[in-house]
């Protein structure tokens, strides 16, 4: 609806923005407990994703996280999205249609139309085996053998030794890792449209990537990354998701 008259002024969570020329329902699914029903505030040709909300603030549990990325899945089923920040909550619904869909139409149109025929697909690639990890470390690397085998010899290794080991194998761990991400990046970069790296954790992750791909390339990106889960099946594991709503990259940020 585009008529101030006609909206309601309750509370409203906005789970997402969409291309769409109709209002649409999405099915009792809205956060909190009440299973609120989820449908689209109209303005032009776009739409919020909303759902009335008795919550101005949802603390960011499990729950309620895992309930605002089910809604976003559902819209996915249907429409290309722009997701919103966890926990974006209008005052009324005249607000969203002033200080959003009217303010930034230009810009959502914008956004709408560049991830309107892709996908965001997510990549984590961990090393199996921590001490095969540490033992092709020292292998490979003669000043770390050194070390290690002159501190063997001695009854009790100095601590200055035990230290410059562990920045060693350290550094050797991080180079190892640079590596062998970019011999895994070299083979799905050129398949995809942008790229995120996102944090890694612990010294068994060698990367955590999300890519933003074309639908029609999913097939081939499909087949690149279980490629070279087969070739590296004994000394890595690939963790694959997808698709899921492009976050890392159209994420749109709310403030009233």
């Amino acid at each position: 609806m585009n008529e101030k008259s006609s909206i309601s002024s309750e509370t409203r969570y906005i789970y997402a923005i969409i291309a769409t020329d109709e209002d649409k329902q999405f099915g009792p699914i809205g956060i909190g407990s009440r299973n609120d029903e989820v449908f689209t505030q109209r303005y032009k040709d776009i739409g919020a994703v909303v759902s009335s909300s008795p919550v101005v603030q949802y603390p960011v549990s499990r729950v309620n996280t895992l309930a605002h990325q089910r809604v976003l899945e559902r819209v996915m089923a249907e429409h290309s999205l722009l997701p919103v920040r966890f926990g974006t909550i209008a005052d009324d619904a005249n607000q969203i249609l002033d200080n959003v869909l009217i303010a930034r139409y230009a810009e959502i149109r914008e956004r709408l139309t560049y991830v309107s025929d892709k996908i965001e697909l997510g990549l984590k690639v961990l090393r199996t085996d921590a001490s095969v990890m540490f033992r092709d470390i020292v292998n490979e690397n003669r000043e770390i053998r050194r070390l290690r085998d002159r501190m063997a010899e001695k009854k009790g290794a100095v601590q200055r030794d035990q230290v410059k080991l562990g920045e060693m194998v350290k550094k050797a761990l991080d180079q190892k890792r640079k590596k062998t991400e970019k011999d895994i990046l070299s083979l799905l970069l050129p398949l995809s449209v942008e790229h995120r790296m996102n944090s890694v954790f612990g010294d068994l992750m060698i990367t955590n990537s999300a890519f933003l791909i074309y639908k029609h390339q999913e097939s081939a990106f499909d087949k690149a990354v279980n490629d070279l889960a087969e070739t590296h099946a004994e000394q890595l594991t690939f963790k694959y998701v997808g698709p899921v709503p492009p976050c890392n990259f159209v994420e749109m940020s709310i403030v009233w």
